[in-house]
Formats: C-alpha cells, sequence, structure tokens
C-alpha cells in the first residue's frame, strides 16, 4: 500500500494491524510546525519515535489506530510543548508514563534533562525500554512501578503527568516525588482550572502553594500551527519543610532496582 501524500491518511482496518507497511502508511508526514517545536538535530529522533507509536504501540494496543492520524498534533507537538517549560539540566521522573507520552518526547527535545519513566504495566514498560534502545538515548531510565513506591525513595526537579488521574488524585501520588524546589506539572486540558478548585483542599492539606494554568504554544498557536496546551503547576508552599526521601537519593536512576535500560544516545 503506497501512501499519497496528497490524500488524508487513512485510520487501518483490524485485519491490517499487524502489518506494518499499512500501519506506517496511516502515520502522516511531519507538519512543518515540528521543527519550531524541536531542534533539527532532535527531529530524526521525534520522526524515528513516531513510526515507532503508529506500528509497535499501534499492534501493542498502547495507541488506538485512529490516533495514528492525529499522532503529530495531538501526542507529539502536544507534548513537545512542555519541554520549554522545564528547567536545565532537571530530574524529570513521568508518571503513569504509558506509551512515553510526554517523558520520551522530553528527552528526545531535551538530551540534557535525565528522564524516569515510572509504568506498572509490563507491556508498556517493555515497549519502552524497547523504544528507548532503539533510539539510542542514554538520558532515560524505565521503572516499573507505580509512583506511591517510590514515595521516600527519590525526588525529583520535575514530575510530570498526562491523562493519568484527576488533579487531587495525582497530587497525592505525585507530589512526595517533587523535590523541595520543584514541581508537578500536570497536563490538562480545558478542565483545567474546574480540576484546581476541586483540588484546592488536598493540595493545601499536602502542603502546596496555590496551583497556577500556564498556556504554553500561544505563539504558534497564534499562527494557526498547533493547539496550545494547559499545565497545572504545583509546588510546595514552604520548600523548607519539605522532608527529603528516607532512602535513595535525588533523582535516584534506579530507584527499588526497577528495570531500566539506557544505551548511547544517537548523534
Amino acid at each position: 500500500m503506497k501512501h499519497d501524500d496528497t490524500a488524508p491518511p487513512v485510520s487501518p482496518g483490524p485485519e491490517d494491524r499487524a502489518d506494518p507497511g499499512v500501519l506506517r502508511a496511516a502515520l502522516p508526514a511531519p507538519p512543518a510546525v515540528l521543527a519550531e517545536v524541536f531542534s533539527a538535530d532532535r527531529l530524526p529522533l521525534v520522526q524515528e519515535y513516531a513510526e515507532l507509536l503508529a506500528t509497535d504501540g499501534v499492534v501493542r494496543g498502547l495507541i488506538g489506530p485512529r490516533e495514528t492520524p492525529r499522532l503529530w498534533e495531538r501526542h507529539l507537538i502536544n507534548c513537545g510543548l512542555l519541554a520549554a517549560a522545564l528547567p536545565a539540566d532537571a530530574t524529570v521522573a513521568d508518571v503513569g508514563s504509558g506509551a512515553g507520552l510526554p517523558g520520551l518526547v522530553l528527552a528526545i527535545a531535551r538530551p540534557d534533562l535525565q528522564v524516569t519513566l515510572i509504568e506498572p504495566l509490563l507491556r508498556r514498560t517493555t515497549f519502552l525500554e524497547e523504544a528507548v534502545a532503539q533510539l539510542g538515548l542514554d538520558n532515560v531510565t524505565v521503572v516499573r512501578g507505580r509512583a506511591d513506591a517510590l514515595h521516600g525513595v527519590a525526588t525529583y526537579d520535575v514530575v510530570t503527568a498526562r491523562a493519568v488521574a484527576p488533579l487531587d488524585k495525582l497530587a497525592t501520588w505525585c507530589l512526595p516525588l517533587v523535590a523541595p524546589h520543584g514541581a508537578l506539572l500536570a497536563m490538562k486540558g480545558s478542565s483545567a482550572a474546574d480540576e484546581v478548585a476541586a483540588a484546592a483542599e488536598t493540595c493545601r492539606r499536602l502542603g502546596c502553594a496555590p496551583a497556577v494554568v500556564e498556556e504554553l504554544g500561544a505563539e504558534l498557536a497564534a499562527e494557526g500551527a498547533v493547539e496550545p496546551i494547559r499545565i497545572v503547576r504545583l509546588s510546595w508552599a514552604d520548600p523548607a519543610r519539605v522532608s527529603l526521601p528516607l532512602r535513595g537519593r535525588r533523582g535516584s536512576r534506579d530507584p527499588r532496582g526497577g528495570s531500566s535500560r539506557r544505551k548511547r544516545r544517537k548523534s
């Protein structure tokens, strides 16, 4: 099946979902705006990851086949916009990483980051480990486990989560992983303000400063190139009162002996 760039890609039917050629053909050509979100030297890795999602990701049930035609805008660019909000050389934990969104995208976009992908399901961590190896990323660690299993083990400069849980539950799971001067960055849609209001008491009880809703990608959105994203930023009200991990260390690369695989990054 030859992909015609002049026609919209067609989502594969059930009989086609094991055929890599058919699956790959459903992935549209990269949009021009991709080069405004990712640096030129990282574009080949983004495209290789997109093909992995469109093929192995679909076959393994990590990405629905109907998502393939909108992988660029809805998933990869969407997650790539988050990269600009992270400080330099930060340690990052992506909770409920799934197929690597946003964690793997951040690791691709920002090689200065040290990213830990936290995911409890074996089939997902297997995919993540294979993706890290194939992409040659040396700044990623994959940990199979729940976020609360790492409480008291390690903290990170930034903790991210996308489409994992409502903000009140997410804060309970993720804030114990946030370093004293770090932040939880929860990717949310139009419900961000409502979730902040609903989680206010939980966040106050946990010791958070008031949540801040931020919009990223507004400049590109003004050009009609992308939809902006909304994140909820949660940080500690009094960093001096935050307890450090009882075991492990900040940004521990292999907390609790979780599975990990790190390879030399492609240049």
